[in-house]
């Protein structure tokens, strides 16, 4: 399985906002739900949105009403719509999926997302 690449990362201002994308393969999304997480400095990787293949989304806690997941099946694109940022969610972002068992698929670089004022 190839690495996933994730993108759009950067640096914003508390309050702003920013979209990832990840490039994901259709068979695999066909059998596993994919996702973004993120790890902070110092801290664990955590679980911010997950997707099916027929829509149906989870979200954190912390991010609910604020982010927004999504794919283009034409485009093989997932997304990350990030609104009303605050520092708290400073961290590097990654696409992945979960199978089954609970095993991820290989982790890419991840995407920077840098909230500072």
């Amino acid at each position: 399985q190839e690495q996933l690449v994730e993108s759009g990362g950067g640096l914003v201002q508390p309050g702003g906002s920013l979209t990832l994308s990840c490039i994901i393969q259709p068979i695999i999304f066909r059998f596993w739900p994919m996702g973004w997480y993120r790890q902070a400095p110092g801290k664990q990787r955590e679980l911010v949105a997950t997707i099916t293949s027929s829509g149906v989304t989870n979200y954190a806690e912390s991010v609910k009403d604020r982010f927004t997941i999504s794919t283009n099946n034409a485009k093989n694109t997932m997304y990350l719509q990030m609104n009303n940022l605050t520092p708290e969610d400073t961290a590097v972002y990654y696409c992945n999926f979960k199978k089954g068992n609970g095993d991820f698929g290989p982790w890419g670089q991840g995407t920077q997302v840098t909230v500072s004022s």
